[in-house]
């Protein structure tokens, strides 16, 4: 499964890149207002440090203005990946700019049958929001699994790239059901490594290492 982390912090990408623990980046207004960062600034800069692909969102509504908007994000390096909404007029944008070769992101997705339309419009990854449907009392993993199986039914393939991703069981999860992206804030992917049987492990480790009076270099 591949990792995408879900910031536009760019010492927090290059931290999780050095380790190998980055396949990609994703944005979204909400993160770039966060960064307190010129869009297209910072989303170059990102590009610079991945080499996966690296999802900028347009801001437009109607289909021309994102067509519009997707080709300039698209300029900006060679793995932009154009993320628009799932709407009509995303689905028509994501159908005009996966035929010219973009990759394209649709976001925003709730059901199954939503996710079988970017599909047969081409998008690269659909982006199912687990998190979101957590919040109102809905089994967000119910949504990956409907949508792996609709995938594997037809062939499609469009990756799955669960998002709204807030705890490490959302991240083992994905993985079971087969999910082939998830999009994770640092904060969950750096948690992944913790235990507490590791830490009381390694604290165990360290007491009876003192004991010995020994040390190694």
């Amino acid at each position: 499964m591949k990792f995408f982390v879900d910031t536009a912090d760019v010492a927090a990408i290059k931290e999780l890149n050095d380790l190998g623990m980055v396949d990609g980046v994703t944005t979204n207004p909400s993160l770039i207002l966060k960064s307190g960062r010129d869009i297209l600034e910072v989303t170059k800069e990102i590009c610079d440090i991945v080499s996966g692909p690296v999802s900028a969102e347009v801001v437009a509504l109607t289909a021309d203005e994102m067509i519009a908007e997707g080709r300039k994000l698209a300029e900006i390096a060679p793995n932009i990946t154009v993320k628009v909404p799932l709407t009509w007029d995303g689905l028509k944008t994501c159908k005009v700019l996966s035929d010219e070769g973009k990759m394209v992101n649709v976001t925003l997705c709730f059901s199954a049958n939503q996710a079988l339309l970017a599909a047969k419009a081409g998008a690269t990854f659909i982006s199912p929001f687990v998190g979101r449907l957590d919040d109102i009392n809905m089994d967000g993993m119910d949504l990956i699994s409907d949508i792996r199986q609709v995938y594997d039914n037809y062939g499609f393939d469009t990756q799955i790239l669960a998002a709204s991703i807030r705890t490490v069981n959302h991240v083992t999860q994905c993985a079971l059901i087969g999910a082939d992206v998830i999009t994770a804030p640092p904060a969950v992917i750096k948690a992944l490594a913790n235990h507490p049987l590791t830490d009381a492990g390694l604290a165990q480790f360290m007491k009876d290492w003192a004991k010995t009076g020994q040390k190694i270099l």
